[in-house]
């Protein structure tokens, strides 16, 4: 019996793409074999300490499938594992780089499309683990899902912040703009009542010189 492909529209899970991502396929693919077939809880933890710049976009591509399964399809991110992750090629910008000699070398700028898809373990699959985890005594699968609620909550919070931040420094501006406002206006009101006077003095002088003029 010949064997059935299945396509990615017909797999079962919950998928997230990050398009032209600039990177090669080549790096993303060496990431992508790290976390292939591993629960949410350890891809995520793998990316998290991994030292290649392309994990962050691959975790943020991974936080997104898990965020639609939950969204979309009513799962448990505790309950879910990377089912299948790959990095296709995209389109490559070329340069060029002037060499010696008047000659010049191309520069191949490539990117790629990032895929995770992520899947539910069976019932007979999360047993086992459960298993697994009370033989060790951690009693339960850690809450991967729980911990990037907190992320996200303590991104938001920092981004409030950094928003109220900015608020401040608004207000701040404004006072001080209107200070020095009114701080200008003093002057000019301290200038012109100091031109007033001088114009009154020499007005004075002008008379005291026309009555001595005419007393002599």
């Amino acid at each position: 019996m010949a064997a059935v492909a299945v396509g990615t529209e017909t797999r079962p899970g919950s998928r997230a793409v990050a398009r032209y991502v600039r990177s090669s396929a080549f790096k993303a693919r060496e990431v992508l074999d790290l976390v292939r077939g591993k629960s949410y809880a350890e891809a995520r933890e793998i990316l998290t300490f991994s030292e290649r710049r392309i994990s962050d976009t691959i975790a943020k591509c991974l936080d997104s499938a898990v965020a639609n399964a939950e969204h979309n399809d009513d799962l448990d991110g505790d309950e879910l594992f990377v089912s299948a992750c790959y990095a296709d090629e995209g389109p490559t910008l070329k340069r060029w780089r002037p060499r010696a000699r008047g000659r010049a070398t191309r520069i191949r700028k490539r990117t790629c499309h990032i895929t995770v898809e992520v899947a539910r373990y069976s019932d007979e699959e999360l047993a086992a683990i459960d298993a697994r985890m009370a033989l060790k005594g951690s009693g339960r699968r850690s809450s991967a899902a729980e911990a990037r609620r907190r992320r996200v909550a303590a991104s938001r919070e920092r981004d409030a912040a950094r928003a109220d931040e900015l608020e401040q420094d608004g207000d701040d501006i404004e006072m001080f703009e209107e200070e020095l406002d009114d701080e200008a206006l003093a002057e000019d009101v301290e200038d012109a009542a100091g031109e007033v006077e001088t114009d009154v003095e020499d007005a004075a002088e002008e008379v005291e010189t026309d009555e001595d003029e005419k007393e002599s």
